[in-house]
């Protein structure tokens, strides 16, 4: 397994990930940067069209939205992490400030607010290993703090898959972060500090 920012791969590897059958196809990212209205009026050839220039793929870059993950070469995953301020979605909601006096707008606090796994390479542990990745992502480019927003597993099985894509509890663990707050019965918030 081989996890790069997007910047470093090439733009056909990131269609590859999103391309797959499954939800990212019509979101591309853009849900949670976009304020409701927006997001319904964009076009999904626009939303494809902002992930590409927000990925920056094959530019080398520095600044991008996310991190993919090969196995064997194979484009598999993608993980969104940036600046939390980014996410203007997750500005305005309600849940993950519950209980919380954050500022919103501090740079220094960056987020993981979206995985694709594909089909194919799921159950291998990659939605854990991207989050570990986009927390040394976030370390190297000065984060001060991760945050992550995953849904609870339900036991009975329930979860639908769509829901999953903000993560689980158990992939943010197994990259250092804790819970700091549980703001509906399937939702949390975690954090890990980085200096």
């Amino acid at each position: 397994m081989r996890i790069v920012p997007a910047s470093q791969a090439d733009p056909a590897d990131l269609e590859a990930v999103f391309d797959a059958p499954g939800d990212q196809r019509a979101c591309r990212c853009q849900w949670v940067r976009l304020p409701r209205a927006d997001f319904s009026a964009m076009s999904r050839d626009a939303r494809a069209e902002a992930l590409r220039e927000q990925a920056g793929c094959g530019t080398h870059r520095e600044q991008t939205s996310g991190l993919l993950a090969f196995v064997d070469g194979v484009p598999a995953g993608w993980v969104a992490v940036e600046p939390r301020a980014a996410y203007l979605r997750l500005r305005a909601a309600r849940y993950p400030w519950l209980g919380r006096d954050e500022d919103k707008d501090d740079d220094r606090v960056w987020a993981v607010t979206c995985f694709v796994v594909r089909r194919d390479f799921r159950g291998r542990g990659l939605m854990a290993a991207l989050a570990v990745a986009a927390v040394d992502h976030a370390r190297a480019r000065g984060a001060a703090a991760v945050e992550g927003y995953p849904r609870v597993v339900d036991p009975a099985g329930d979860t639908p898959e769509g829901a999953l894509f903000v993560g689980t509890v158990g992939a943010f663990e197994a990259a250092g972060l804790r819970m700091v707050s549980t703001p509906t019965l399937r939702r949390r918030v975690m954090r890990r500090e980085l200096a």
